[in-house]
């Protein structure tokens, strides 16, 4: 089925287009190439919402709280669970079954489980042109769920509208977040299974932490306590998203936007040179002859820049 067919069933609520152009994107980085023209006037209403965490937070059962309490206030969900890439198969170790196994059936939610593919920050490339795929769908919110180690903190903030940070009251976890820069970029944190030993001092010492970093200056992020298990504290923690959403407003919430397409295009800037450049080096001989110079350690990478792109290689636009 050509792109636009399956663009055009997407639009009359396809999950089956939907499906197939979320494979496309992720099996080609450049499948959104002829999609996003289609597509692009229609973005944008869709809320995106971070949930991250450290390992074993409890954030896949907490999503299905969150997208419980959401679908019970009308809201159709869309979710992307960013996995663990599969050493043999390469696609996503949990997958969308294991996941949040209660909504799998519900025709307002519509799960689909991501591999990170040896991205280093955790998030797939693909997560922007999904997210960007379920707004267009029609949902109202979109949850983006995965695990805060690595770069993931800074590519969840710079892919989503507002972060979740989810922690335990336990295994130093506090602390280990503290050092891996999860409170640099939470707009809500979340202590979960708040059964345990521990919660409420934990919540104390986040707010302490909390206060005395600037970011947060002029608004305090809500530290509150959940339950992932049974719901407990999630009716208030997605009134609490709620809140956030509606301090934004339109025009802090695009201004937020524009920063993350400017990001964006960075981001695709560099495949795309990065992507040309492999092309480039594996079929022209004489390159591949200097190239090995530098391989072999015979001559500095910089110098090699410099005599392969003496210029640079963008050029200012004439017209």
């Amino acid at each position: 089925m050509r792109e636009d067919e399956l663009v055009g069933r997407l639009l009359e609520g396809s999950e089956i287009a939907l499906a197939k152009l979320i494979t496309l994107v992720e099996n080609n980085p450049a499948g959104m190439t002829g999609v996003m023209p289609m597509i692009q006037h229609r973005l944008g209403k869709a809320f995106c919402i971070g949930l991250t965490g450290p390992p074993g937070a409890g954030k896949s059962s907490l999503a299905s709280q969150v997208i419980k309490a959401l679908r019970s206030a009308g809201a159709k969900v869309g979710v992307i669970a960013v996995d663990p890439t599969s050493p043999f198969t390469g696609g996503a170790l949990l997958g969308d079954r294991v996941r949040m196994q209660d909504h799998y059936l519900d025709p307002g939610v519509f799960i689909r489980s991501m591999a990170t593919r040896g991205s280093l920050g955790g998030l797939a490339r693909a997560t922007k042109d999904v997210i960007k795929l379920m707004d267009v769908f029609g949902f109202d919110y979109v949850l983006v769920e995965t695990v805060g180690v690595g770069q993931t903190e800074l590519d969840i903030m710079q892919t989503t509208d507002i972060t979740v940070v989810v922690l335990v009251p336990e295994g130093g976890d506090g602390v280990q977040a503290m050092k891996a820069g999860l409170m640099e970029i939470g707009d809500i944190f979340v202590i979960n299974k708040s059964d345990r030993p521990g919660a409420d001092s934990m919540a104390v010492q986040l707010q302490g932490v909390l206060q005395m970093n600037p970011r947060y200056a002029s608004a305090m992020p809500p530290v509150m306590l959940t339950q992932g298990t049974d719901g407990k504290g999630v009716a208030e923690l997605v009134e609490a998203v709620r809140a956030r959403q509606a301090i934004l407003g339109d025009t802090d919430l695009e201004e937020r936007r524009r920063e993350k397409r400017n990001l964006e295009f960075e981001e695709i800037l560099k495949w795309a040179v990065v992507e040309e450049w492999k092309g480039l080096a594996g079929s022209d001989e004489k390159l591949k002859d200097r190239l090995s110079e530098v391989v072999e350690g015979s001559k500095d990478p910089y110098t090699m820049l410099r005599e392969i792109f003496p210029y640079g290689c963008i050029r200012p636009l004439t017209d």
